[in-house]
């Protein structure tokens, strides 16, 4: 799905306006989710959330927890739901990111899996339930702030400095997954990527919650692409960004393609951008995510854009995820 170009404007457009009232219902039944107490897990849980329905940021964020999670000395382990895969209903299991395929695991999954221990399942406890068995001392979920299926000892909203909360209204009016308000309640801090008005809104309503809120980056990691020409694409929430990074690398993008976020790409799909890119005379190029989900052999022929998160503040972000190890033991 691609998010409507009138969720994005602040103040809200007509068509928005119209909407409002079924927002404003898809946005009780989000709150009174919210409400319901999780099972708690015999493990720390860190429940990453963002406030739309997709494109904050959640999983570089996911990613940069992890890996501050392993400097401490923890064992952190992905829980996740495995979007788009088949079989939804198959029990918890460990992703092998050697064995499994995007359609067993979804796309991002198959990411996390290469940076730490990964369940897919859409019972979190009983996924809780099987990390602990294999060893995780941490949980991180990155998405599931507004299920509540596991109750979080921390829990974060990630907010795009760009985009923040869109119009600020709820599906199909806007593209909160629940009212700002009740998601900013919920949480323990807020996380800012990059600058924008927008962003910088939702932060100073943190802010007034007594909420801190914690500063990051994305930055692209090194890669050999400055200078080249590139035929550039992606099927994530908002390609735009993805696009943005490249250019400020210094990429010379002459041609760009969108798909729907978690797109599996067809046989079809890539026989066609390769030859768009001999035609542009141009290398192919494409987030971790989307490349995660291609066959290797494709994927051998295909540049990846690796990107991490910087958190202005490592000491605060430290000091919250002591904390919540403490208050889970």
């Amino acid at each position: 799905m691609r998010a409507p170009e009138f969720w994005r404007r602040a103040p809200a457009s007509p068509m928005a306006r119209a909407l409002a009232p079924l927002g404003a219902l898809y946005g009780g039944a989000a709150s009174a989710r919210m409400s319901k107490p999780g099972a708690r897990a015999d493990r720390p849980a860190i429940v990453i959330g963002g406030p739309t329905l997709g494109g904050d940021g959640k999983t570089p964020t996911a990613l940069a927890i992890a890996a501050l999670l392993a400097e401490m000395g923890e064992r952190p382990f992905f829980l996740t739901r495995g979007h788009g895969r088949r079989a939804m209903r198959r029990p918890s299991f460990r992703v092998d990111a050697q064995i499994h395929t995007v359609l067993e695991t979804g796309d991002e999954a198959l990411l996390l899996a290469r940076r730490a221990p990964t369940i897919v399942g859409i019972d979190r406890a009983e996924s809780a339930r099987l990390a602990s068995d294999l060893g995780a001392t941490a949980l991180i979920l990155d998405d599931g702030l507004q299920s509540r299926r596991l109750e979080p000892d921390l829990a974060l909203l990630v907010v795009d400095g760009g985009y923040g909360a869109g119009n600020g209204l709820c599906p199909p009016a806007g593209p909160l997954r629940a009212p700002l308000r009740r998601q900013i309640e919920a949480v323990d801090a807020l996380v800012l990527i990059g600058e924008g008005a927008a962003g910088e809104a939702v932060a100073e309503r943190a802010s007034a919650a007594g909420k801190p809120v914690l500063r990051a980056d994305v930055a692209a990691l090194p890669c050999p692409l400055a200078g080249r020409r590139a035929l550039a694409f992606a099927g994530i929430a908002r390609p735009e960004k993805f696009f943005a990074t490249l250019e400020a690398m210094g990429v010379e993008i002459v041609g760009r393609k969108s798909f729907a976020d978690h797109r599996r790409y067809t046989t079809r799909d890539l026989a066609a951008l390769e030859r768009e890119a001999e035609r542009l005379d141009a290398t192919l190029v494409t987030t971790e995510k989307d490349a995660a989900g291609l066959c290797p052999d494709r994927a051998a022929r295909i540049a990846v854009l690796p990107i991490g998160l910087h958190f202005a503040e490592d000491e605060r972000l430290h000091a919250l995820l002591r904390r919540a190890l403490t208050r889970a033991s």
